[in-house]
């Protein structure tokens, strides 16, 4: 789960990392007040979404007074601002954060992610900051700085001053710097974070280190100890598709295809998807319904597929091992009579219970196509598709 710059910003400053002042806004009028409350003569006016590059798509303004302040509210709110991370749908702004303007005399970056084939946390920085981490890798792979924190002991003061004296900062500010660093440690530590990035982290002209922006993740597998955390969720920054499934407990990612997939297991899932490219088609989803799917969570399935009005056909594929076949057939004959499906319906159903799922299908009396192999099933679907698509055509 991701959360906006300036609800980031507040847990950071909860531990000591020092940001410029600034304040949330929800029209012009209010991005105005706010800029004079805060005082002086340039302020920064950004568009909150879930995304990087909100600058080069114009979600991020500097200005001079008032007037500029409200025509670059103006020109944000309401609009949906495409980078090159929200794809072409891009991601609504209904907010905006209005911030003093920084006079900047350094620009870093701070990263701390997971490593996952380390099986550690790891903390990536750099001298040049303002711009992508992969950017900053190709152009300056030298500067990359890199250290990783055993899980047990945390991350120790010593790390953060290597980092520190790394990042070429004068000795005046390397004190600041490992404060900050291990500020950002126990930020990611406590809250059960995935990813927190400052890029860039700014030393200003008159000594002060200071966070210019901030993006944290979160484990979702975490949020039910999390209930503060869980509370900052933005369901407008979500894919609806997403939101929809997630809202009842499925595994669910959207893609741009036709073929909607309702499958239990990662592995297969993925193996699907790639059957399902080889036979000439495109997966609409990625839907891992997990085990102990039930009648009625297999019928959710499907409600979260039919949710992407661009499917045109559905490919239930199901490896039963906890599942039981009996059950997912039920499911199947249960959604089609209730959500009423007229799409071409695949269905290949192997392992416990097959036989009885299979007799299932069959003696529903409804229009479905069932397969005995993974090859057979992503053919089918396809073709199905393709030969619906033609009817509509004529």
């Amino acid at each position: 789960m991701d959360i906006h710059e300036y609800q980031a910003k507040e847990l950071l400053t909860r531990y000591g990392v020092q940001i410029p002042r600034g304040d949330i806004a929800y029209s012009p009028e209010q991005a105005t007040y706010r800029a004079n409350e805060l005082g002086g003569s340039r302020w920064v006016v950004k568009a909150q979404i879930h995304s990087g590059a909100r600058g080069k798509a114009g979600g991020i303004r500097i200005c001079n007074n008032d007037t500029e302040v409200a025509t670059a509210a103006e020109a944000m709110l309401g609009r949906r601002l495409v980078t090159h991370q929200t794809g072409i749908r891009g991601r609504l702004v209904s907010r905006l954060y209005v911030e003093e303007g920084v006079e900047i005399a350094q620009e870093l970056y701070l990263g701390i992610v997971l490593d996952r084939k380390a099986e550690r946390v790891a903390i990536v920085a750099s001298g040049f900051g303002g711009m992508e981490i992969e950017e900053i890798a190709a152009r300056e792979p030298d500067s990359i700085i890199r250290v990783t924190v055993d899980p047990g002991a945390g991350m120790q003061r010593f790390q953060a001053r290597e980092i520190a004296f790394g990042l070429g900062l004068d000795t005046s500010l390397i004190g600041k710097a490992t404060e900050t660093l291990l500020a950002c440690y126990r930020v990611f530590r406590d809250y059960d974070a995935s990813m927190l990035e400052i890029n860039p982290l700014v030393v200003t002209i008159d000594g002060r280190l200071l966070a210019l922006d901030a993006k944290m993740s979160f484990d979702e597998n975490a949020l039910f100890r999390r209930p503060e955390i869980s509370e900052l969720r933005d369901k407008s920054q979500e894919d609806p598709r997403e939101t929809f499934a997630s809202d009842r407990g499925l595994s669910y990612v959207g893609l741009d295809g036709k073929i909607g997939c309702i499958i239990n297991g990662a592995g297969l899932a993925m193996a699907t998807m790639d059957m399902i490219k080889m036979a000439g088609g495109e997966p609409a989803n990625f839907l891992d319904i997990g085990g102990g799917a039930t009648p009625e969570r297999v019928a959710k399935s499907f409600r979260a597929v039919l949710a992407d009005k661009n499917v045109e056909a559905i490919l239930v594929n199901i490896f039963a091992g906890i599942n039981r076949c009996d059950w997912v057939a039920e499911g199947v004959v249960k959604a089609i009579r209730e959500v009423r499906i007229k799409l071409p319906l695949v269905v290949r159903l192997a392992g416990t219970n097959v036989i009885e799922g299979r007799r299932i299908l069959a003696e529903s009396g409804e229009n479905v196509l069932v397969a005995d192999t993974l090859s057979e099933a992503a053919d089918r679907v396809v073709e199905a598709w393709r030969a619906n698509g033609l009817k509509k055509v004529s």
